[in-house]
């Protein structure tokens, strides 16, 4: 019989957006199983493909704004405007991405985090009532720094004299705000918990990512501490403790302290936003997927949450991934998961992804059923 999907695939990082990979699997799907009724609905949690989904599921057309990337090269970004509820969309990673820069040419300490303020107030400017935030992917470890002088913030050491790049956070001592300080409503989608600081926070948990090595922690840790030393005297409260602002590289931190933000895990917002749980509650069978199905989707990310979700409501949930671990650990929570390299090898399956996902769901779909 017929069977209605709904196709919710993360993105296959480095490799397939959440929209390519949802066509790719539907394409698939309905060459071994025609009649059946697609539904398709890229997710994102936060990270590279959050402006494309979270516009998508607005409604919100394209903008275009000149800003500058995370080491102050001249871009073009886009962000996403929805002119009745005057809601914008911004996603961090197609501005300070670390995929945007050339792998081992920079250093986390010649980057910051300017170039998303300047899209912040773009977005103000356009008469923005509210801006949804996405923040993974970023190739920063400033703590917001840069994108609290864009928005305006001064940092000066003891002598009054300014503080120009993160790197010099060391001497902080004061923070004084921008003459303009009203700013809209700010929701920013983040996809880790951690703290600004300490062995779970930025630096130690994300620096290495972005190129920082272990003897640049002390010094990295040192400036984020005093930033949020000195930023706690101004705002009060444990802004450097919250869960979520140590992500992208503190980040959080940088948007709680500076445009007054409230931190959202980014698959909340989505399924939100998505009505996700009425789709799932109609749907005959989930697939999603991502990039690897692993540690980390068994730990809370979204594609694990999505395959949760099913199991509570009773629906079939199936995985596909470019690859997968803990196949017995996966099986307590998917119907099934399926990998690439059940079609192919790793190498091909990176260099021509939708393809062999195509070749994957269509197997899944002529066996799974």
């Amino acid at each position: 019989m017929p069977l209605k999907l709904l196709i919710v695939p993360d993105k296959f990082k480095g490799t397939l957006t959440a929209s390519s990979a949802a066509r790719a699997i539907a394409a698939g799907w309905r060459m071994a199983r025609p009649d059946d009724t697609l539904e398709l609905l890229p997710m994102s949690d936060g990270g590279d493909g959050f402006g494309e989904v979270m516009g998508g599921l607005l409604g919100a057309g394209i903008q275009k704004v000149k800003t500058v990337d995370a080491a102050r090269r001249q871009c073009a970004a886009h962000w996403w405007w929805e002119p009745k509820s005057k809601t914008a969309v911004i996603e961090s990673a197609n501005i300070i991405g670390l995929a945007m820069l050339p792998p081992g040419k920079f250093h986390p300490f010649q980057l910051d985090t300017f170039g998303l303020g300047a899209v912040m107030l773009a977005a103000r400017d356009k008469g923005a009532k509210k801006i949804l935030v996405g923040i993974g992917g970023s190739a920063t470890n400033d703590g917001g720094f840069g994108l609290a002088r864009a928005l305006g913030w001064v940092f000066t050491d003891k002598d009054g004299k300014p503080i120009l790049r993160w790197t010099g956070l060391r001497a902080l001592a004061r923070i004084h705000a921008p003459r303009l300080r009203r700013f809209p409503k700010v929701v920013v989608a983040v996809d880790v918990q951690n703290p600004l600081l300490g062995p779970r926070g930025a630096t130690r948990v994300f620096g290495p990512q972005k190129g920082l090595q272990r003897g640049d922690f002390a010094s990295a840790e040192r400036c984020l501490r005093q930033l949020a030393g000195v930023a706690k005297e101004r705002f009060g409260g444990g802004l450097a403790s919250r869960p979520g602002s140590g992500a992208a590289g503190g980040l959080g931190f940088g948007l709680l302290a500076f445009a007054g933000a409230r931190l959202e895990p980014g698959y909340a917002l989505f399924a939100r936003q998505a009505g996700l749980s009425r789709r799932l509650r109609a749907a005959g069978l989930v697939i999603t997927g991502e990039g690897a199905i692993d540690q980390s989707t068994f730990m809370g990310k979204g594609v694990g949450q999505i395959a949760r979700a099913c199991r509570k409501l009773g629906v079939p949930c199936i995985g596909l991934a470019g690859v997968a671990a803990d196949l017995q650990k996966a099986g307590r929570l998917f119907t099934q998961v399926r990998a690439l390299t059940e079609v192919t090898t790793v190498q091909q399956g990176r260099a021509r992804p939708a393809i062999w996902l195509e070749r994957l769901a269509a197997k899944a779909a002529r066996e799974s059923l």
